[in-house]
């Protein structure tokens, strides 16, 4: 680590000497670099912390608003989360969408094995019309299948196929281990806390 470390800082220090020397730009890169070079410092020094939106957002001026500042936190992270699952699922030719989907009926499925349309899209938060087009996508890729409900002939109960359930109990244990890898930064308590304050918040956005 501290070799990479040592390397980093050494393309820095040498990309910001052609620059500085040249004279151009030098209050501008001063500007971009000094937060990433010192938060790499840091890290060499004193192992991984954390940087603030201002510095990872290279902002000139701190956000004015705190509530403007934790609300960006919320989405910028949210972003951050994204992307990574983004970049974990295309590995397994699978979106985050999907797995939600997958998750949802190896764990909350009722008695007939599966979940109707209707109680996918309560839980994923997504209407109707999206639910459906992301069905007809898995269907196509054999990872879920549509049954008659046995209550009403008139409504789809979505269960997972063999191949879906496969994929599912392949892909779970990397997807744990990244999700306790990402949160590992927080103790228990800490995580609590995060869900218990995040949940006030949604408490103003649903009313």
């Amino acid at each position: 680590m501290r070799v990479v470390l040592t390397e980093l800082l050494t393309g820095f220090q040498r990309f910001y000497m052609v620059l500085f020397l040249a004279g151009k730009f030098k209050k501008k890169l001063d500007r971009l670099v000094r937060p990433y070079t010192i938060h790499i410092l840091t890290i060499y020094f004193f192992g991984e912390v954390s940087m603030t939106l201002n510095q990872e957002l290279g902002l000139r001026k701190g956000i004015k608003v705190l509530e403007h500042e934790a609300l960006l936190n919320i989405y910028y992270t949210a972003t951050c989360f994204r992307k990574r699952a983004t970049e974990f699922f295309r590995q397994y030719s699978l979106t985050d969408v999907q797995f939600n989907v997958l998750i949802l009926l190896a764990y909350q499925s009722g008695p007939e094995g599966g979940l109707s349309q209707a109680q996918l899209s309560d839980m994923m938060l997504v209407n109707r019309a999206n639910i459906t087009s992301l069905i007809d996508r898995m269907e196509k890729a054999k990872l879920v299948v549509r049954t008659d409900a046995a209550a009403d002939r008139r409504s789809n109960i979505i269960k997972m196929t063999a191949r879906g359930r496969k994929l599912f109990i392949a892909v779970e244990p990397f997807y744990a281990r990244q999700v306790r890898e990402i949160m590992s930064r927080l103790n228990v308590k800490e995580q609590k806390k995060l869900i218990s304050s995040l949940e006030k918040v949604r408490v103003k956005l649903n009313v």
